[in-house]
């Protein structure tokens, strides 16, 4: 079999040779406005495949060097959501960008399917740039990311472990280990802490013993699920991901319960100023429940770093709303300009 790094390369020269076609950067899947395209490529994370979107600007040169950013999805979604929406936004300001679906997630490889694992995640993100080093046309010294939810927390920790992410932005950030140790609202005690990990590693045992792997969704099925408990996060959860504003049949809003142990054990804001001296761009809501995160992380990290408000924006109103989306897109685009020669 071939070396990794020796198919790596192959995948690069064949894929930008023929337009960014070639045996794991399949066919040209869509063309976007004003001449963007975007294809659909594939890219190995240890022994698991994970399959992509790699959007090209208009006007797209194959004899120049290109910025490159990662787009990172949120716990739950798939590439063609979100994180899709704001790799089409970008590309179209003259970047190259990628928005892939995490292992066990989407289009990608891995089993049990679903599985939600911040180490799986941060090493998709290293993957991803492995993958685009590979491309001639990416300057590989011009590298950032962008994670959006859950994927925030997975791009912020991932900078401060792989020195080639050059800037890293996050939207609506989430941080998955300290909403399942306390809640976003603080509401979990540490005796249903102490519970909920008796309740997974004995699902453990079951499933070691032959038991099927056990789901849980990730938001509320329908609004008759809802309580006066229910924050907007999940309320608007469940109107982005299982409605037809955001739905996509490859997130199908259940998780590994089990997975939950790993998340438990995530701390992906504790070493945020090592960053530094790399830039760190935080943009929430005005109204979200989750703003505190972007405001923690942002506290931790050293200088330069920036925390940009959307007034009105909720979490979920990130996602996709435009008059939301688009002064987001337009403060992305100056931070990866500046920072991504």
């Amino acid at each position: 079999m071939l070396d990794r790094k020796i198919l790596l390369v192959l995948v690069g020269i064949i894929g930008f040779s023929l337009g960014f076609s070639g045996p794991a950067a399949a066919q040209n899947i869509a063309d976007g406005k004003e001449g963007m395209s975007v294809q659909k490529v594939s890219f190995p994370n240890g022994n698991i495949t994970v399959v992509g979107n790699l959007f090209r600007p208009a006007s797209f040169d194959k004899n120049r060097k290109y910025a490159a950013i990662v787009m990172v999805h949120p716990h739950g979604g798939v590439k063609e959501q979100t994180a899709g929406l704001y790799a089409q936004r970008l590309a179209g300001q003259g970047f190259i960008t990628l928005a892939y679906d995490a292992s066990y997630w989407g289009e990608s490889g891995g089993e049990p399917r679903n599985k939600e694992v911040p180490a799986t995640r941060i090493e998709d993100i290293s993957s991803a740039i492995d993958y685009l080093s590979t491309l001639p046309q990416v300057d590989i010294n011009n590298i950032g990311v962008l994670g959006i939810c859950t994927g925030g927390a997975y791009a912020l920790n991932a900078a401060q472990i792989d020195s080639r992410i050059k800037a890293v932005a996050t939207v609506s950030l989430f941080d998955i280990g300290d909403a399942r140790r306390e809640g976003v609202d603080k509401s979990i005690t540490y005796d249903q802490r102490v519970q909920r990990v008796r309740q997974m590693t004995e699902q453990r045992t079951k499933e070691a013993r032959g038991e099927p792997v056990k789901y849980v969704p990730i938001v509320p099925e329908s609004p008759a699920e809802f309580t006066d408990k229910t924050l907007t996060l999940y309320r608007e959860g469940y109107e982005y991901y299982r409605t037809p504003r955001g739905r996509h049949p490859n997130a199908d809003n259940r998780q590994v319960f089990t997975a939950g142990l790993a998340q438990l054990a995530f701390y992906p804001l504790a070493n945020m100023d090592v960053i530094s001296p790399r830039p760190i761009l935080l943009i929430a809501g005005e109204k979200a429940d989750t703003r505190f995160y972007s405001q923690i992380a942002y506290d931790k990290a050293k200088n330069p770093r920036d925390l940009f408000i959307v007034p009105g924006a909720t979490h979920m109103d990130m996602y996709d709303k435009p008059q939301f989306v688009s002064p987001a897109v337009a403060k992305l685009k100056g931070f990866f300009e500046k920072n991504l020669k």
